[in-house]
């Protein structure tokens, strides 16, 4: 199986949004995409929050010196 990436895993989860908004799906069916649109889910948001710790922001201060800062999400702003 190929490695599952973000961007695959959002298309994949938007399709299956749609397919559930048609209404078009047997009962089983819809309760396994519904199923797999759950996994996909987790793992976008996984990713995401993987990503938002890896990220630091680059600043300059008064002298122009460049540094990093750790990024600060807002939900951890408002948890604070």
């Amino acid at each position: 199986m190929a490695k599952q990436t973000f961007e695959k895993a959002m298309k994949e989860l938007e399709l299956i949004v749609q397919q559930l908004e048609s209404g078009d799906q047997p009962l089983e069916e819809a309760v396994k995409k519904f199923e797999e649109g759950i996994k996909l889910s987790k793992f976008c948001s996984e990713k995401l929050d993987e990503t938002e710790k890896r990220i630091s922001i680059l600043l300059k201060d008064k002298s122009g010196n460049l540094f990093e800062k750790p990024f600060i999400s807002e939900s951890e702003l408002e948890d604070g």
